[in-house]
């Protein structure tokens, strides 16, 4: 069980990931996320992969180790890249049973750190 301070700290690190990714940096971002689970840095591109992309803003695929969003625009919105991310993840643990259930609990829990994060700064002092 973390801490209060390590929790505070991760929840900050979430954040920082977040604000990385807004500030139109998502290779910061994903630079910050492999040292942190500390692995292998994915690529990052635009493209889509045959036979998976009806529909979708991005996939990860496991062969080519990259992220590719159907769009550039996709590289700058933070669900997409954090839920890309872990599949990755899943992927480079050797047990990629990542499913989009889980995919999307990361990327909501990353966003609620950085959300909560701003609305306590954005706080007039007590």
């Amino acid at each position: 069980m973390p801490t209060p301070q390590e929790d505070a700290l991760e929840q900050r690190f979430k954040a920082l990931v977040v604000a990385t990714i807004l500030d139109s940096d998502p290779e910061g971002a994903l630079d910050l996320l492999c040292e942190h689970y500390r692995v292998e840095r994915p690529k990052l591109g635009v493209g889509v992969v045959k036979g998976r992309s009806k529909g979708v803003l991005a996939v990860y695929s496991a062969n080519r180790k990259e992220i590719l969003a159907a769009r550039r625009e996709y590289l700058y919105d933070p669900f997409t890249i954090l839920h890309e991310f872990y599949h990755h993840l899943r992927q480079f643990a050797g047990a990629h049973r990542g499913t989009e259930k889980y995919a999307d609990r990361f990327a909501i829990d990353y966003i609620a750190a950085y959300r909560a994060l701003a609305e306590q700064s954005s706080r007039p002092p007590d």
